[in-house]
C-alpha cells in the first residue's frame, strides 16, 4: 500500500476527530472562557502562572507528554502485529480516548483549583481513592523519570555531539522566559523571543557538532552514571524553579524543533510516496516474536502513547492546568496535543514499516539501539531527499528534546502529588524524595526489570483518570458515556495485560526462571486498580442531579 495515501486517509480523520469530537467533548464539559482560571485566581510567580501566549503552553505541554513512547511502542507494534492494527488504534483510540483523557482531566483540574487528578478522585469518589490512585501515580512517575534518564544517559554517551545543545538549550531558555515576562507582552515580543531562542538553538547545535565534548571521566563514575547524575541534579533544581523562567520558555523553544521533525518528515512522505515493506497483519499471535503476546490486549498497551496514555493526564493536572490562561484554550491544548501525538505515531508506524525493510526493522529491534536506532534510520530513508544523510541524526537530536522535556515535568508532577498526600509547603521536600527514589531505580539496573510493566501501568492511570472524570460528571447531572466507556475498555485491557505479565514472570516463560519482583509489581497495580474502580463504582452509581453550573 502507498504510505502517502494512508497519512492523508489518517490526517483527514485525526482533523475531523478534533473538530467535530473536541467540541462535543468541550460543550459536554461546559467550557467557560468567562471564568478565570486557576493561574490567576491562585497566582503564585512560581507554578501558578498564566502562559502569556496559549502557543507557549502547548509546547510546553506537547513537549513534555511526547517523549520516547509514541516512537518505541509504534516501532515494536508494526514488528509484532502489523501496521495495520497499529494505525486503526493510533486513530480510534486517538480521537475517541486519548484527547478525551487529556482534556477532561485538564478541565476536572481548572476547575477544582489547579489540583491533581489523583486529588479531585478524594473530592468526587472518596479520601481513600484519592490515596490509592495518588500511589499508583507516584509509581508511574517514579518509573518514568528512572527510564528516561538511563535513556538520556545512554544518548549523551554514544552520541556527544548533542550534549552542547541539550544543555545549552538551559540558559537560552531562561534568557528567554526573562524577555517574556518582564514586563507587558504581546505577540511581538513572543516572535522576537522565538526568533532569537532559535537562532541560538540552530548555533547550538552546530557547535555541538564542530566540538563534541569528551566523554566525562569524573571521580571513577562511569560517563553513563556521571551523565545520569547530572540529569537528577538537573531534574531536582528544575523542578522548584518559577515555570515561566525555564518549564514555558524551553518547553515551547524545544517545540519548534520537535513540530519541525515532524513536518520534515510528513513532507518526505508525502514526496517519496513510499509503499509499505512490512505486512499489514502478523497474526493475533505473532510467531517471530513469542514474548510480544496476543494482539488484545499487549498491542493497545504496547502502542501506549500513541493512543491514550495516563501520563498525559497527570501532566494536564499537573503542571498545564496551572499555567491556562483561558478555558477557551483547553481543548487546542489538551485534545489538540494527543492528537498531534496521534500523528507522530502514524510518522513512527510509517517510517519503520515503509522506510525499512522488514527484515533491517526486525534487525534493528534486536540491536541496543532498538525501536529508536530503528525509527531514526527509517526516518532517515524517508527524508533523504531533503536532509541527505543528516536525516538520521536529526531525528535522534529531536528525540532527545522529547525526553529531557519530560524529565523535569515528571519531577515537578511528583513534587505536586507528594506534597498533596502530605500537606507539605515546602517545595524542596517531596522534590528531593522523587528524585532519590528514581535514581535508585535507575542507577540500580531495576529498571530493566520493571520496564514490561510500564505500558500497562501507563495505560491503568488514563483509565482511572476517565473514571475519576465520570464521576465528576454524574455528580453534576450530565452524560458520561463518552468518557465512562473508554474508561471501563481500557480497565478490562491493562488489567488484562497485567494478568498476563503476572504470568509469564511467575512461569519464567523466555525468560532465566520466575521473576517475582515483576509478578509482585503488577500484583500490586492491579490490585491499586481495582481498589480504586470499586471506590468510584458508589459515585457511578448514584442517579444523576439536575444539570448544574460547574464548578
Amino acid at each position: 500500500m502507498d504510505a502517502r495515501a494512508l497519512l492523508l486517509v489518517v490526517i483527514a480523520l485525526l482533523g475531523v476527530g478534533y473538530l467535530v469530537y473536541g467540541r462535543l467533548v468541550a460543550r459536554l464539559l461546559g467550557i467557560d472562557p468567562s471564568r478565570p482560571t486557576p493561574a490567576h485566581t491562585k497566582y503564585d510567580g512560581v507554578d501558578y502562572v498564566p502562559a502569556r501566549q496559549w502557543l507557549v503552553l502547548f509546547g510546553h505541554h506537547f513537549s513534555s507528554i511526547c517523549a520516547a513512547g509514541p516512537i518505541v511502542g509504534p516501532a515494536l507494534a508494526v514488528a509484532y502485529w502489523g501496521w495495520a492494527p497499529s494505525i486503526v488504534w493510533i486513530v480510534l483510540g486517538g480521537v475517541l480516548m486519548g484527547a478525551v483523557a487529556d482534556f477532561s482531566s485538564l478541565v476536572v483540574a481548572v476547575r477544582h483549583g489547579g489540583v491533581s487528578i489523583a486529588e479531585v478522585s478524594g473530592r468526587v469518589v472518596t479520601r481513600r481513592a484519592r490515596t490509592l490512585f495518588s500511589v499508583f501515580i507516584l509509581i508511574a512517575l517514579v518509573l518514568v523519570l528512572a527510564v528516561f534518564t538511563v535513556l538520556t544517559a545512554g544518548t549523551f554517551v554514544q552520541a556527544p555531539e548533542i550534549v552542547v545543545p541539550s544543555w545549552g538549550i538551559l540558559p537560552v531558555a531562561a534568557l528567554a522566559g526573562v524577555a517574556l515576562y518582564r514586563g507587558r507582552s504581546g505577540g511581538g515580543r513572543l516572535a522576537l523571543v522565538t526568533i532569537g531562542g532559535l537562532g541560538a538553538i540552530v548555533a547550538l547545535l552546530a557547535l555541538g557538532h564542530a566540538f563534541p565534548p569528551p566523554v566525562p571521566h569524573v571521580a571513577g563514575l562511569a560517563p553513563q552514571t556521571f551523565w545520569a547524575l547530572a540529569l537528577l541534579v538537573y531534574c531536582l533544581v528544575a523542578s522548584v524553579l518559577p515555570v515561566q523562567y525555564l518549564l514555558q520558555p524551553r518547553d515551547y523553544l524545544s517545540s519548534y524543533v520537535l513540530f519541525t521533525t515532524i513536518g520534515l518528515g510528513l513532507v518526505g512522505i508525502l514526496v517519496s510516496g513510499p509503499a509499505f515493506q512490512a505486512a499489514p497483519f502478523h497474526g493475533f499471535q505473532p510467531a517471530e516474536w513469542p514474548l510480544a503476546g496476543p494482539l488484545w490486549p499487549l498491542m493497545f498497551v504496547t502502542i501506549a502513547c500513541g493512543a491514550i496514555s495516563g501520563f498525559h493526564s497527570v501532566v494536564s493536572s499537573g503542571t498545564t492546568c496551572k499555567q491556562l490562561d483561558n478555558e477557551a484554550h483547553a481543548c487546542r491544548i489538551g485534545y489538540g496535543a494527543m492528537i498531534m501525538e496521534s500523528t507522530v505515531a502514524t510518522l513512527v508506524v510509517i517510517a519503520v514499516g515503509a522506510g525499512l525493510s522488514a527484515a533491517r526493522h526486525a534487525e534493528l529491534l534486536r540491536a541496543p539501539g532498538g525501536a529508536i536506532a530503528a525509527f531514526g534510520e527509517g526516518y532517515g530513508s524517508l527524508t533523504g531527499s531533503m536532509l541527505g544523510g543528516y536525516g538520521t541524526t536529526f531525528a535522534l537530536m529531536a528525540l532527545n528534546f522529547f525526553i529531557l522535556t519530560t524529565l523535569d515535568t515528571a519531577t515537578r508532577l511528583g513534587r505536586y502529588l507528594l506534597a498533596e498526600l502530605t500537606g507539605w509547603e515546602s517545595r524542596w521536600a517531596p522534590a528531593i524524595i522523587v528524585v532519590v527514589a528514581a535514581g535508585a531505580l535507575a542507577l540500580s539496573d531495576q529498571w530493566r526489570v520493571l520496564w514490561p510493566a510500564f505500558g500497562a501501568s501507563n495505560q491503568l492511570v488514563a483509565a482511572l483518570a476517565l473514571l475519576v472524570v465520570s464521576c465528576w460528571l454524574v455528580d453534576r447531572g450530565k452524560a458520561r458515556r463518552v468518557t465512562l466507556v473508554p474508561a471501563l475498555v481500557m480497565l478490562v485491557t491493562t488489567i488484562g495485560a497485567l494478568v498476563w505479565q503476572v504470568h509469564g514472570a511467575v512461569t519464567g516463560v523466555g525468560r532465566e526462571g520466575p521473576d517475582w519482583f515483576l509478578a509482585g509489581l503488577c500484583a500490586i497495580l492491579i490490585v491499586l486498580a481495582v481498589a480504586v474502580s470499586f471506590e468510584a463504582r458508589v459515585a457511578l452509581r448514584t442517579p444523576p442531579r439536575p444539570a448544574r453550573a460547574s464548578s
